[in-house]
């Protein structure tokens, strides 16, 4: 019987209803439903595991029910897996979780009969390297961020392409992120709009203290490594906005193009651009 991982959102009061009716679903159509922690706290008519243990479980589909920093999370947990992943919004943005609640039931049906697509997006493979050794590895599907702390003064920072110089500049920080990402904390600090298919990464310093400094783009086979040179107090380094390591000085961040992909289940038919008109306003006047 093929099992499907249920990953909740958490303080979400529709799960109380949602989810026994979801399970009944799934093993009605021949499916064995098994929910995260968070899930169990709402219903115990299916077993309840640690989040980080699920991929052991060998499901053939996840189903997150939450925003997209539910996605998130769970695209690092089954990065190695390759399992599809359908994500239903129940955030507040839902630029990556793109099936409305009132949908869950109808896009079921047509995963089940095969009806579907999978989006296949890259991702980002970073490493902490510090005093010429690998500190901490990690996978991330939006970006990764080396930026000062909460002290309110910039640091010194450098990043280097395929080991040449780029550029040396003060700034807050410097976001390194996937086509995905692009439309996340990118954006958000002036860098471009990527569509999930190029394959390339976005390197954006965050309010650098030069106006010639821009957003580059480059190779999707590039090495990218942004180096803490200054920072008064603290540096940190952040994956997709939920996972946090302290930095040194002298601590190198190194980033390429993961070996792993994560393979969204897709069914409606307004693809990224739709996604952009109804969720950022892109093109309204």
């Amino acid at each position: 019987m093929v099992r499907v991982a249920i990953v909740c959102k958490s303080q979400k009061k529709e799960l109380a209803r949602l989810l026994p009716e979801l399970i009944a679903w799934l093993r009605l159509h021949g499916y064995e439903p098994v929910l995260d922690l968070e899930g169990g706290h709402y219903t115990t008519t299916a077993p309840a595991i640690d989040r980080a243990s699920m991929p052991e479980q060998k499901p053939g589909l996840v189903i997150v029910l939450g925003g997209d920093g539910t996605l998130l999370s769970v695209a690092r947990t089954f990065a190695s897996t390759g399992t599809p992943i359908l994500s239903v919004n129940l955030g507040f943005l839902g630029f990556l979780t793109e099936v409305r609640l009132a949908d869950l039931y109808p896009t079921l049906e047509s995963w089940h009969s095969g009806h579907h697509d999978l989006d296949a997006r890259a991702m980002l493979h970073a490493e902490l390297w510090r005093g010429g050794a690998l500190c901490f590895s990690y996978e991330a599907l939006n970006e990764v961020v080396v930026s000062k702390g909460d002290i309110a003064r910039m640091g010194d920072f450098a990043v280097e392409l395929d080991g040449k110089s780029v550029a040396r500049f003060r700034a807050d920080g410097v976001i390194v992120s996937t086509p995905t990402g692009s439309t996340a904390y990118t954006l958000a600090a002036n860098g471009p709009i990527l569509t999930p298919n190029v394959d390339a990464m976005v390197v954006t310093p965050i309010c650098p203290h030069l106006l010639t400094l821009r957003p580059i783009v480059v190779r999707g086979d590039a090495s990218l490594t942004v180096r803490v040179e200054d920072i008064t107090k603290q540096a940190l380094l952040t994956v997709d906005g939920q996972k946090a390591v302290e930095l040194l000085l002298g601590d190198e961040v190194r980033c390429r193009k993961s070996i792993h992909t994560v393979n969204l289940v897709r069914m409606s038919e307004g693809g990224f651009f739709e996604a952009l008109r109804s969720k950022l306003s892109w093109g309204e006047r």
